[in-house]
């Protein structure tokens, strides 16, 4: 299996690089290839404009979407953003690992994101949902909080983690094509002891061992919905 890490932390000492660590050991180890965007020593440029462009489809006015169809076409991506699309591309397995920050991914993530998936490459022309690009691949989000887990419940005081979760799972992964599996979330790490921390490492090499049992998050699929994008009512 190939695997895409994506780590999203300014630092590398933090838990989010210690799970990174380990997720890039335990796979090797069990035979997988792993490639890993670190995007703070990358010095990803999260900025979506024209740098994204060797090709210039209209100089006088830009429109990212035609920009990414044109280059799309004519193989016109910066080096930096063909690279990480041709990881993306080549991947059984993506894992976006961040700490979540104001309840959501970090911004240089997002960047990644608004970049990387480019219209014409990534999605576009009826490619999208279960029929998008990277179907058939899995995504899975690795991340932190900081706080405790009663935090995140349906009625805790920062909202439905799964909710806070839907633009990735929904918007980014399944939008693409991807099957998102349930997330794999350690709360509160700055909040843990070192053997506490430990075990929480522990638990995430057990869960990288057993990928194939790791649940998906089920999506209707385009042909359950109508002419107007809504669910068909159920008879």
């Amino acid at each position: 299996m190939n695997v895409l890490i994506v780590l999203a932390h300014p630092e590398r000492g933090s838990f989010n690089g210690a799970m990174t660590d380990v997720a890039c050991a335990t796979l090797r180890t069990a035979g997988h290839v792993v490639e890993l965007s670190d995007l703070y020593r990358m010095r990803f440029n999260p900025v979506h404009d024209r740098h994204n462009f060797a090709t210039v489809a209209d100089a006088a006015y830009f429109k990212p979407q035609v920009e990414e169809q044109y280059a799309s076409a004519h193989d016109g991506f910066a080096a930096d953003l063909r690279a990480e699309q041709d990881k993306l591309l080549a991947a059984d397995l993506l894992i976006f690992q961040f700490p979540l920050w104001w309840f959501g991914m970090p911004a240089i993530l997002k960047g990644w994101v608004d970049r990387v998936l480019a219209m014409g490459r990534l999605y576009g022309g009826g490619r999208w949902y279960d029929r998008g690009v990277l179907a058939g691949k899995r995504a899975l989000c690795a991340l932190t909080t900081g706080g405790p887990p009663t935090m995140f419940a349906p009625d805790g005081l920062a909202g439905d983690l799964a909710m806070l979760l839907y633009p990735i799972h929904h918007g980014t992964f399944y939008f693409t094509g991807c099957t998102p599996l349930q997330p794999f979330v350690v709360y509160g790490p700055t909040r843990m002891d070192d053997a506490q921390r430990a075990a929480e490492l522990e638990r995430w090499r057990q869960a990288l061992l057993t990928l194939d049992e790791r649940p998906a998050i089920e999506y209707p699929k385009l042909a359950e919905y109508d002419e107007v994008l809504r669910l068909k009512r159920r008879r």
